[in-house]
Order: structure tokens, then sequence, then C-alpha cells
């Protein structure tokens, strides 16, 4: 689990780093700006055997005092370096002011309104004019030379963005102003820690490829700076999520009725692969036979409305229920109230079906959540069960920081009262009390074959098998998208959702599980 910030959160790391007198602004800006020529190197190596010629644009705060810092690594390595301002110099932040004059020792400032912008001008474009701390969309000059590079993709492929691309905000990855351009980047090199515009909305398809580069803000203040980011703390999931804690547990899973069995049939198929000791699917009885005729290792027991199930959870095994996919409106609204009302309340995922079915009266399903609960919609199912927080998400973006999907997923979870994930290639999951993490299948992780119908049951299924071996719903929901990624990534293109389950196995021994 990799942490991830905000742009608050990272201002106050460094500056808790900068007040514990440890190391000064001039110091963490000259390694970033080192940072991103090795970056740059190391991401086209070409660059680093001869002279070339580069585009170095510098914004107004901070971000463009790196720029100027890039610049000057760069001549010294040879390079002929063309820098371009945007703003008056007069105005810089006190470090970026130093950088801006070291560099004025070197070569000229031109501005920006006559800075190069297509591919044949330059061997590398660096946007260094806004990064983490942008507040309204570009305008001006910046806009100009963002919004006529478009048609160059070629431009697009040398360029390098410190921190973000500019005019994207950097909590949300939305384009601040809808219609506005932002630069886009092959390349994009942020500090310390990646932030959530990297990993949410359009944040991957600007940003290119990214390096996390460290600045040596890993110093004695580190205590202070925990404290200062921890609450509300995301994360991005990564391979240490996917460790076992094996204990044995009862699945039961609820399909629907005769024609309707596939999409449960694959939740138990996956709840069984990844380690629930029993699972059983429960069938009303007209499609009692046509389970029966499908499934071998799974058990089979007839649940005919809300009384059955009642008298079903009476069984004291069965700690983790799945509800909802192919189960139908009716059957849902019949059956959803007895699971997570039961007396014990066992473990309960809620998908598909059995969120739509309370589509027109969401804070009725709410009223029965408990902390046990995982809700896993997907935008459409989001939008009608949170209306108003999707229209705070889909609103356009006027000013940053923008209304995220973190933020969506976090007041979602708050009103419910339980776990929700909140389905895309940019997954995030929270918490009530505001625990949050992201689960990207973007950069090196994309797997665009997961897109296939009944990869969310898979995913449901997942996480059921994994409630009932005893993981709590956060967690459980973390490990069980994080495994669904990789294994669409271990089967690649031509993947269908029923080999997801087959998968896993290969990918659980590939970690050592």
């Amino acid at each position: 689990m990799s942490e991830v910030l905000t742009a608050a959160q990272m201002r106050r790391v460094e500056m808790a780093a900068i007040e514990s007198g440890e190391v000064s602004g001039l110091t963490l800006m000259e390694r970033a700006g080192r940072g991103v020529v090795e970056a740059v190197f190391e991401e086209w190596p070409e660059l680093a055997q001869a002279p070339h010629r580069a585009v170095v644009l510098c914004g107004p705060g901070n971000n463009g005092g790196d720029g100027f810092v890039v610049a000057r690594m760069l001549r010294d390595w040879g390079w002929e370096v063309a820098v371009f301002l945007f703003g008056d110099p007069e105005k810089l932040p006190p470090d970026a002011k130093v950088n801006y004059e070291r560099w004025r020792e070197m070569g000229e400032v031109g501005d920006l309104r006559r800075a190069p912008r297509f591919s044949h001008e330059a061997d590398l474009f660096v946007d260094a004019l806004f990064g983490t701390g942008l507040r309204r969309p570009l305008e001006g000059a910046a806009l100009a030379w963002a919004a006529e590079r478009v048609s160059d993709p070629d431009a697009q492929a040398k360029t390098v963005a410190v921190d973000m691309p500019s005019g994207l905000c950097s909590d949300s990855g939305r384009e601040l102003q809808e219609g506005t351009e932002t630069v886009l980047a092959a390349l994009t090199v942020t500090f310390h820690r990646p932030k959530l515009g990297h990993f949410l909305g359009s944040g991957p398809f600007k940003c290119g490829r990214m390096a996390v580069v460290d600045i040596g803000l890993k110093t004695r203040a580190g205590a202070e700076v925990a404290r200062l980011v921890a609450s509300p703390r995301s994360h991005v999931l990564g391979k240490a999520e996917a460790g076992h804690k094996y204990g044995h547990g009862h699945a039961l899973i609820i399909s629907g009725g005769a024609g309707r069995t596939g999409a449960a049939r694959l939740a138990a198929r996956a709840a069984l692969r990844i380690g629930a000791g029993v699972v059983t699917l429960g069938v009303p009885g007209s499609a009692q036979m046509e389970v029966a005729l499908h499934i071998t290792a799974l058990m089979l027991r007839r649940l005919e409305d809300g009384e059955a199930l009642r008298e079903a959870l009476n069984d004291t095994r069965i700690n983790a229920l799945c509800l909802g996919p192919g189960m139908g409106i009716e059957r849902a609204r019949d059956l959803v109230p007895v699971a997570v009302r039961a007396q014990r309340r066992p473990c309960v995922v809620l998908d598909a079906d059995a969120l739509t079915a309370f589509a027109g009266a969401p804070e009725t399903l709410f009223g029965m959540l408990h902390d046990k609960c995982v809700l896993t919609p997907h935008a459409g199912e989001f939008a009608r069960l949170f209306p108003d927080i999707a229209e705070k998400l889909t609103a356009p973006a006027i000013k940053g920081p923008a209304y995220s999907k973190v933020d969506a997923t976090r007041e979602a979870a708050n009103r419910a009262g339980c776990v929700v994930l909140f389905k895309g290639s940019d997954t995030v999951i929270a918490a009530p009390d505001g625990r949050c993490s992201i689960n990207s299948a973007q950069y090196g992780r994309a797997a665009p074959w997961l897109a296939t119908a009944g990869s969310g049951d898979v995913l449901a299924g997942f996480m059921t098998g994994l409630l009932a071996r005893g993981w709590p719903a956060m967690q459980a929901a973390e490990i069980a998208a994080w495994l669904h990624v990789e294994c669409a990534r271990d089967f690649g293109p031509g993947l269908i959702a029923e080999d997801l389950p087959e998968v896993l196995p290969r990918v659980l021994r590939a970690l050592g599980v």
C-alpha cells in the first residue's frame, strides 16, 4: 500500500520539514529539479547521450522554480535551453526567485507567448507552469500554449510535466473548467508521494507515465509529518495488500430465478477460489435444476423468499452473504432487508440489483446497513443511490481543488455507514471513518479487457469469499479489487469473466500465498 497525498497534505509535509530546520526550500527545489532530469534520462536514455534542445516553461510559483533548476542542469549537460516565464519575475516566491536569478546568469528568459510548442522545435518540452497548487483553469498565454499543441501528438510525446500537467487539478484529476485545454504529457515527475489526481479522473491519460522522486523528506520531522497527514489518508493498493489470513468460512450467494443464475454462479466460483471454506448458492425453486446442472464443488440450497433466508441464517456457520448479481429487483427488495438485519449481523456484499432495488429510496437502504456491509456501485448505480454526491462529481470543475472521486466515495461511505467500493479503472474504496484506497488499473496496471460482462460479479465473489475468511470489510474490498486486476493482467486480452477465478490460483502462487 502506497500513500497518496492531496496538495494541502504535500504542502504541510514540506513545511514541517523546512520548519524543523533539517532542510531548506531551496534544497528541496534543487533536489526536485535534479530528480526531473534524472527521470527524463531514465525514460529517454538517448537524450542523455548527446546535447539536445529543450524548451522549459516556468510558472509564477515554486513549480516554476523547479523549472529553472531543470533548465540550469540541462544547460550544464551541454543542452541548448530556451526558458519562458508565465508571469512577473518580481512576484516569484523567494526560492523560485533565487533560481530565476541563477538561470539569468546563464541565459535569457522569454515571454511565454513566444514559446515554441511544436515537435520540430525542440527535443524536450518541460511543463513547469503549474503544479499541485493550481486553483484555477489555464488562461492567457498558458492556455494558448497548451491548446495549440493538441494537434501535434509528437510534441506531447516529448513533454515532461513537473508534478502535474498544467491545468489539471492534483486532488481530483479533473480539468478546471469544462472544455479548457490542459497540458498533455508523456511523462510526469512528482515528488515524495503520488497525488490523488495522478490516479483519478483524467489524470492517468494526461500524465502519460509517472515517476515518483524522493527529495529527502524522510527526516526527523517524520513523526510530525505523519500526524499532519493522518486524517483523512488515502492509499493506492499494491502487492503487499494481497497477503492472506486463511481460516474457514461459509459464504451464501443468492441467485435470481431461472435463466438468471449465471452471475451468481460466477460470484460463487470466485468466492470458492479465493478461499471460502464452503460456498452455497441460494436459489428459488424455479432455478434449482438449472443451477444443479452447472455446479460441482458448490453447495445448493432452495431459498424462495425472505422467510426462507431468515431460516437459513439460523445456521451460525454462514458468516458472509452476497446479494445482487442477476438477482432481480423484486427478489432483492424482499431479501436484502433480511440479510442486513439478521440478528448475528453477517458480512454482506450488495451489488448490482441489490443496489438498483433501492434507487428510488436509498435512505431506506442506508437505514438498514451496518459496518460489515460493502456496497459496490458502478457510476450509474452510484448516481442512483447518491444523486446529490454524483451531481457534485460530474459538475464542471471551476476552481481547485476540485471535488474528486475520493471525496465522493468518502462522503457516500459516511452516509451509508459502511464500506463503499466505487468501481472504475480508478476504483476508490472508502470506509465511514475516512480511510480510503485507490485501486488503479492504469499506467503499468492497465487491463482494458477487464471491461467484460460478468467481471463485476467475480469481484463481488472475491469480496464475499474474503469476508467469509474473516477479513474486515475494508481490507476484503481492497484485496479483492487488487487481485481482480492482477488476474486480468495475468490472463491478458481475450479475457472473459469465467477466466478470472481460474487464473487466481496462479496469481496467488506468484505472490507466495
